[in-house]
């Protein structure tokens, strides 16, 4: 007992607790980024997602087919504009208090009241939030919602310490199954159920984390290495490496705005002149596989019947010049300078020239190359939709009223009979549309692998890249 005491001691002071100090081993993964906020009201990068789903519990979750299920607590809708929610279970926060219906409301009517956290616009219209006892809240709705369930999975954060002004984003104080301990030169959490501890360090360079697993320093990796380095890995007998389908969905931006890609048959053309299939084999990790819209087929609002556009650069060619396209047809793709997306457009250069199409890369840093995406300064873009679940960003992506500011339709496109699709919800016929018109050019959902030493026992990555298993994995 002294021996595991002077091991919390040591973490919350030092945050380096020595190997003899631990009983339990830690475990050790290394992460290409650290999480940038662990206050789940302005997290939005994929780091502090996947930390945070370990820190706090969220009143609902999504099931196998990405139906909204309950999570911390169960709903009714009493009318369109109030939804009744009841909380099912005891949940206690790190600090030792209880979780009741008051820290539901306190965390909600805080991010309303933040006019600078990325989430607040998604409950823009509670008109307000009432408690009627420890287990139930109700929300009053403004104007009718369908998703508005959907929408609740921001963590739960106790309503005293909201109050107090307490700093979550680098003390989070949650109830999930995973607390936090400290962060210094690591993120040092701590599982609820059996102390183990969880060491996050971030190491940025892909070869760098690929040989601290090889040489035992550290224990897993997930996701973040390009193809090669995780074939290597396969090779090493020490090391297991396990693959599962993904759901994040990478695609090409096409600016609709633009005289020339505002022609169909060019963006046909364009489509037909990439070699998706080619790509996967030779530079994706396994399990990848081609994708025809945002959500994937075995989503209740995916489309699995979707044909997939070939690879016939001759045909391309003869659409751009029904197009009147002089040839070969000049087009900038932007990027950024991450080695992996700068193999790709290289790969993509290469297969649009026999369809007669001179692709000129442009790789831009991180925040540059997006902030282009959003003023819409391109012609065309490779990005990648990661951790969407519900077929709201459809609306969001390719609704007329939702160009940015007010949503992601990046590439700014207009279509009256998608519009009214949208309105009715009609999923197949939204995304045949879709993959008919062209506003974007599917590529393919990306699978997920985990690359591990011996000491776990057994890890299988999440079909969206998240980190909920280290919260059981032995």
């Amino acid at each position: 007992m002294r021996i595991f005491m002077i091991a919390v001691i040591s973490l919350l002071l030092g945050c380096s607790p020595s190997p003899k100090q631990i009983v339990i081993p830690a475990i050790h993964m290394a992460i290409a980024q650290v999480p940038l906020n662990l206050d789940p009201r302005y997290a939005t990068d994929a780091a502090s997602e996947r930390v945070n789903r370990l820190l706090y519990q969220r009143l609902v979750e999504f099931d196998v087919r990405y139906q909204v299920v309950p999570s911390l607590a169960d709903w009714q809708m009493v009318t369109p504009l109030h939804y009744r929610f009841t909380l099912k279970k005891t949940a206690v926060f790190h600090d030792g208090t209880s979780l009741s219906a008051h820290d539901v409301k306190a965390t909600y009517d805080s991010l309303l009241a933040l006019r600078d956290a990325p989430h607040r616009a998604e409950f823009a219209h509670i008109g307000r939030i009432e408690v009627h006892d420890n287990a139930t809240v109700s929300f009053f709705l403004s104007k009718e919602d369908p998703h508005f369930v959907e929408k609740l999975i921001i963590g739960i954060l106790p309503h005293t310490q909201l109050a107090q002004g307490h700093d979550f984003s680098h003390a989070p104080i949650g109830s999930g199954p995973v607390k936090f301990v400290c962060w210094q030169s690591a993120l040092t959490l701590a599982r609820i159920a059996d102390g183990r501890y969880i060491v996050l360090t971030e190491v940025k360079d892909p070869t760098v984390r690929v040989l601290k697993l090889v040489r035992g320093e550290v224990d897993l990796l997930q996701g973040d290495l390009p193809p090669e380095l995780v074939k290597y890995l396969q090779t090493k007998p020490e090391i297991t490496v396990n693959t599962n389908q993904g759901t994040n969905f990478s695609y090409l931006g096409i600016n609709m705005q633009d005289p020339i890609l505002s022609d169909i048959n060019v963006r046909k053309a364009i489509a037909h002149a990439i070699d998706r299939q080619a790509i996967i084999q030779q530079v994706m990790v396994d399990s990848t596989r081609l994708a025809g819209a945002i959500l994937p087929p075995e989503h209740y609002a995916g489309n699995a019947r979707l044909a997939p556009y070939a690879y016939r650069p001759q045909y391309a060619k003869q659409l751009l010049q029904q197009a009147g396209v002089q040839l070969p047809l000049k087009l900038v793709y932007k990027t950024s300078t991450d080695a992996q997306r700068v193999r790709f457009a290289t790969i993509l250069q290469a297969q649009m020239a026999p369809a007669g199409i001179d692709l000129d890369i442009r790789s831009l840093d991180w925040g540059t190359f997006f902030e282009d995406v959003k003023q819409g300064h391109f012609q065309l873009y490779g990005l990648t939709w990661v951790g969407i679940q519900t077929p709201e960003i459809y609306l969001k992506a390719f609704g007329s009223q939702y160009m940015p500011p007010q949503g992601f339709n990046r590439g700014r496109f207009q279509d009256a009979t998608l519009d009214a699709l949208l309105v009715n919800e009609s999923w197949p016929e939204v995304t045949q549309r879709i993959h008919h018109q062209l506003p974007y050019i599917p590529l393919w959902y990306e699978g997920q692998f985990a690359a591990y030493r011996q000491t776990i026992k057994h890890y299988l990555p999440a079909s969206d890249g998240n980190w909920d298993y280290l919260a059981t994995v032995e």
